[in-house]
């Protein structure tokens, strides 16, 4: 194994593999595939501020009821409407569900989306992916997730990456289609940031990103100097395709280990502890609230999944029995973990004056059945449901589109997850109209023509 720190001199050979030279010393970075990211180049860095817009996307892994959230039907028969009852908000007109009460007081933050809809196959891999690129993926291409799009078009902003996914990516959801959380056509390159930890462990650090404990910053300017005086001894090495994504590669990986900057965005436990408890001591609380220190960082987008897989564990995925959740949890762990978190983020957001620029989207994968199934859950339903929008340049305090008297089907406005799409590409302040470069070159619309972003968020 080569090692920049070695006593004795390195011989290279012609076998030389790319990976011999991701290897310093014990630095783990360099080492867990993390070079696809840092070979971004800074695209579009001369975008106006007026259009510079960051997101983060809360993404509800499991399908959140349509009608025990945001969009009730007090008046339907009992088999309908569910167990719970409607609340008010600081919006006149605008009623959600009574385990959201802190939502309640904030719905003038974001804006109610009640009819989205797709005909895809009613399981969880499809919606992920429609809702998290725009598109089904069909034919072997596997189309990229928005915040890999925003990190090819403009690329990073100083020492951090442009999309960083917290805690980790979205894991087994019953099927083996990818979830639309890579960089899919674009390359590996364009992959996010993956936390890959838990920022509600006590013990919680980053690993991946920062140096060991025993590794001065004097250390690190040494081996980086050490690692410029072999690169003079690869030339022929140094003139391949492999070799110059490993340069910047290395220089990337460099510079976000060495920023303190880059460091400090992680080290959640510089937040008091009122604001820790007040987002809430667990894994997605705590990964939103290292959303807002990413964002305040620099990072262009943050993915948040709320959970990663829904089995044998209680998630919005309320089949009614097991292995998936009982109805009864929105009331007792799930609505009560995401009102905090949410309204928590909205707020922090808000009273940094960070929410005029930063969009807050919140969807699942799909909606769930109208009428409660024997078990006393709802199934899959992707033919009508609610999503959230906010922040950026979004108005918040409205609802956009209807579905009908059982909230089964859209009744006005229906939206598509390309819709969903373009209205997040439009929020970013990227031009829909633009065309990505697909396998051979061949170019790919952002989103489908004749798509067209939900226009009443912006107006």
């Amino acid at each position: 194994m080569f090692r920049l720190d070695a006593d004795r001199a390195v011989t290279f050979c012609d076998g030389l593999r790319r990976r011999d030279f991701l290897h310093a010393g014990s630095i783990p970075l360099l080492g867990l595939g993390l070079q696809q990211m840092f070979s971004l180049k800074a695209l579009g860095a001369t975008d106006k501020k007026k259009t510079d817009r960051n997101c983060i996307l809360l993404m509800l892994v499991g399908g959140p009821s349509q009608l025990d959230t945001w969009d009730m039907k007090p008046n339907a028969p009992i088999e309908i409407r569910g167990p719970y009852k409607p609340i008010k908000t600081n919006v006149a007109g605008i009623e959600i569900s009574e385990n959201f009460p802190r939502m309640a007081r904030h719905a003038d933050k974001y804006a109610l989306v009640r009819s989205v809809h797709h005909t895809a196959a009613a399981v969880h891999d499809t919606g992920h992916q429609m809702m998290q690129t725009g598109r089904l993926f069909q034919g072997g291409v596997e189309h990229p997730h928005f915040g890999c799009v925003l990190g090819k078009l403009k690329g990073p902003k100083g020492d951090v990456p442009p999309h960083v996914l917290l805690p980790r990516p979205i894991g087994n959801t019953g099927g083996n289609m990818p979830h639309g959380q890579n960089a899919g056509f674009l390359g590996k390159t364009y992959d996010p940031f993956v936390l890959n930890a838990d920022p509600s462990d006590p013990n919680f650090r980053v690993p991946d990103m920062l140096p060991p404990d025993y590794l001065s910053a004097m250390r690190v300017d040494r081996r980086k100097n050490w690692r410029e005086l072999v690169d003079k001894e690869v030339n022929k090495f140094e003139t391949s395709q492999d070799a110059r994504l490993l340069d910047s590669t290395f220089h990337q990986a460099y510079t976000l280990m060495s920023s303190q900057k880059a460091r400090e965005a992680f080290e959640l436990h510089r937040e008091p502890e009122q604001i820790r408890e007040k987002y809430g001591m667990n894994r997605f609380g705590q990964s939103c609230l290292l959303a807002r220190r990413m964002i305040e960082a620099g990072v262009r987008f943050v993915t948040v999944n709320m959970f990663e897989t829904v089995f044998d564990e209680i998630t919005w995925d309320i089949h009614g029995s097991k292995p998936f959740s009982p109805i009864s949890c929105y009331k007792d762990l799930v609505g009560p973990m995401f009102d905090m978190a949410y309204s928590s983020l909205l707020e922090d957001l808000h009273d940094r004056g960070l929410l005029s620029e930063t969009m807050v989207v919140g969807f699942g994968e799909f909606g769930r059945t109208p009428k409660v199934n024997p078990a006393g859950g709802r199934d899959h339903w992707p033919q009508c449901w609610t999503v959230l929008m906010g922040g950026g340049d979004m108005k918040g305090g409205q609802v956009v589109g209807a579905s009908d008297e059982i909230g089964g089907y859209p009744r006005d406005t229906p939206v598509t997850p390309a819709m969903i799409a373009a209205t997040v590409y439009k929020g970013l302040g990227i031009d829909i109209e633009q065309e990505l470069p697909g396998a051979q070159g061949r170019p790919i619309p952002l989103v489908d023509r004749g798509v067209e972003p939900i226009h009443q968020l912006f107006t």
